[in-house]
């Protein structure tokens, strides 16, 4: 079984504390890319859920709507043990809206509205979160010093161990699919664990990098991308501007996700990254064979408008907005170790 222990940015730490103990403690409203429009063919519902995940309330509103399940958009997964707030689409051309007022009380319509098109995965600009933490015990000078260099430097991008699966499942669902071994399963498990295999080399790229102390600055042959858009470009060698530009977090190093097509980065980069997933052969072609393509993904995050308070001696609230595909768990993890429920787990 492939292993996921990743290096912190700044070392380990002694502080523990407990995470969702309650749905409440950890609670997440999903940040729209556009405003309605107020007509067309799809309703959008802001839709608030309590202990559900996503495509659960997806087959609800399609049975309640009586529409195939296709027929309802969203733009991401959302944590099942919390409370989440994110938009769906209903596919109801020519139709009025359906009823939706008894939904139960794990599920309820906050907002409703028209547009002309559906919502598709990944349209969305980020997420914003609010996380109670209990019993956090430990250097509480040490916790809020680690909280400002994360507000004011950013954090490693690393995808969140709940893409790999209990006990990293996926990866080895991933292996079985890319020998041969794996037929017969559905488009969506599918496309869970080919994404799990190319988080996991895009995690091995950032942990290199964390170790050697680069995960955070520019260094030769570096692909660069701009604070909260796609758009990259390739240093060839460091300047004062370029090193300017990601002290203040303009710009950020990334990482490969994994696919067909010559690697981006040159130079010192690319032996880097060459090097660092030179044992990952099975991986690298068995998605370059599913016809993915050389991308890339910012090693470091900026955690927008994060802060935090102190609500009673041991309990510690932090409000923060992440870019979409960005984990509120690798921040905690960069904090210390939590427990949720009887195991101790680093977030």
């Amino acid at each position: 079984m492939l292993a996921i222990a990743l290096p912190r940015a700044w070392g380990d730490s002694c502080t523990t504390g407990i995470i969702r103990q309650q749905p409440e403690d950890f609670q997440v409203e999903e940040i729209p890319v556009c405003e309605l429009e107020g007509a067309g063919e799809h309703l959008w519902l802001k839709v608030r859920k309590t202990g559900q995940n996503t495509d659960w309330v997806a087959r609800q509103l399609a049975g309640r709507a009586r529409v195939k399940l296709r027929d309802v958009g969203y733009a991401g997964l959302k944590d099942r043990h919390a409370i989440t707030e994110q938009w769906f689409s209903v596919h109801l051309p020519g139709r009025p809206d359906p009823d939706f007022s008894d939904l139960g009380a794990d599920m309820s319509i906050i907002e409703s509205g028209r547009h002309s098109r559906k919502i598709r995965r990944g349209a969305l600009k980020g997420n914003a979160f609010r996380i109670r933490l209990r019993d956090v015990r430990g250097d509480r000078v040490g916790l809020e010093a680690r909280l400002l260099q994360i507000r004011e430097g950013g954090f490693p991008n690393y995808f969140g161990e709940q893409r790999f699966g209990r006990d990293s499942g996926n990866l080895s669902r991933a292996e079985a699919l890319f020998d041969g071994q794996l037929n017969r399963v559905s488009r969506s498990k599918r496309s869970l664990y080919i994404s799990a295999a190319r988080s996991f080399l895009f995690n091995q790229v950032l942990a290199e990098r964390i170790r050697q102390a680069n995960w955070n600055k520019v260094v030769q042959g570096d692909v660069m991308q701009l604070d909260g858009r796609s758009a990259c470009f390739i240093v060839a060698s460091p300047d004062d501007e370029v090193n300017d530009r990601s002290t203040r977090l303009e710009i950020h190093p990334t990482g490969p996700l994994w696919g067909r097509g010559p690697m981006m980065a040159t130079e010192g980069c690319l032996a880097l990254e060459q090097s660092c997933l030179e044992a990952y052969a099975q991986f690298r072609a068995g998605l370059e064979n599913v016809g993915l393509k050389q991308e890339r993904r910012a090693l470091r995050v900026r955690a927008g408008a994060l802060d935090w308070e102190w609500s009673g001696p041991s309990e510690l609230v932090l409000q923060l907005q992440l870019p979409k595909g960005s984990y509120a768990t690798s921040l905690l993890r960069e904090m210390g170790y939590f427990e949720t429920g009887s195991e101790l787990t680093a977030c």
